[in-house]
């Protein structure tokens, strides 16, 4: 496995956990078609979630928050859109979100939680 790859699955792990300690109940992770992939769906009560993950080992390259633009949102609108018809849900109501991951070379992950980003 690459080590981008492996640092992107870890990131998805502690978002996971993260987002489970918040009473999210995780329903599916690396849902992919042929448009792209979703990297977490999730269930906040009745409101579906899917979460955008940036994981970066430093901030050498930037913000793992800058990395998630405007193109990126309206990728991950219409991969929301795909994952809802493609399992036949009727959410009442469905909510983008974007989790930001630094881990250094020692201690705990810096975590950024952005409800409703798009």
């Amino acid at each position: 496995m690459r080590r981008t790859s492996a640092l992107g699955r870890y990131g998805e792990d502690v978002a996971t956990r993260y987002l489970e300690g918040l009473g999210l109940v995780i329903v599916e992770r690396n849902w992919r078609c042929s448009d792209g992939e979703i990297d977490i769906v999730a269930r906040d009560g009745s409101t579906l979630v899917v979460v955008e993950v940036k994981t970066r080992s430093s901030l050498a390259f930037g913000h793992p928050a800058e990395a998630i633009t405007p193109r990126k949102m309206r990728r991950l609108r219409h991969l929301a859109f795909r994952w809802l018809t493609d399992h036949e849900v009727h959410a009442p109501s469905v909510r983008l979100d974007a989790i930001s991951i630094i881990q250094g070379v020692s201690g705990a992950p810096c975590i950024e939680h952005m409800p409703g980003v798009g």
